[in-house]
């Protein structure tokens, strides 16, 4: 990770190739709480109401829907940084590695959404 005065510059990569961030966060944060951090800034999909014409629509006919396939808890997220995945109760600190992180550089995490499974659902 890309230290600098104990803040790391980081971008999350999605699986469709999209990119949360960069953003600064301090050595100490946790790796849940970037998973926080990555729920709440997760895209979204503007959908305009169909029923009425585009000359007049008004911002009250706009909706704000989840991307498909996104993560609903901290717990449907994977973090992986240097080929591992992240531990929640880590720190970045803790999670640095030597041989990839570039001091005052920039540091891509890749996301990978993994929702929970059903259990005894029947297909």
């Amino acid at each position: 990770m890309a230290v600098v005065q104990d803040q790391l510059e980081i971008k999350f990569r999605l699986t469709d190739g999209s990119d949360i961030g960069p953003k600064t966060f301090p050595a100490a944060t946790s790796v849940a709480t970037l998973k926080e951090s990555v729920l709440a800034q997760w895209p979204k999909v503007l959908f305009v109401d169909p029923a009425f014409p585009s000359s007049t629509v008004s911002l009250s006919r706009f909706l704000l829907l989840e991307k498909e396939n996104g993560p609903r808890t901290v717990k449907d997220v994977k973090l992986i940084s240097a080929g591992k995945i992240l531990e929640n109760n880590k720190t970045l600190g803790e999670c640095q590695s030597p041989l990839c992180d570039i001091p005052g550089g920039l540091t891509t995490m890749h996301v990978v959404v993994q929702p929970p499974s059903e259990k005894g659902t029947i297909i």
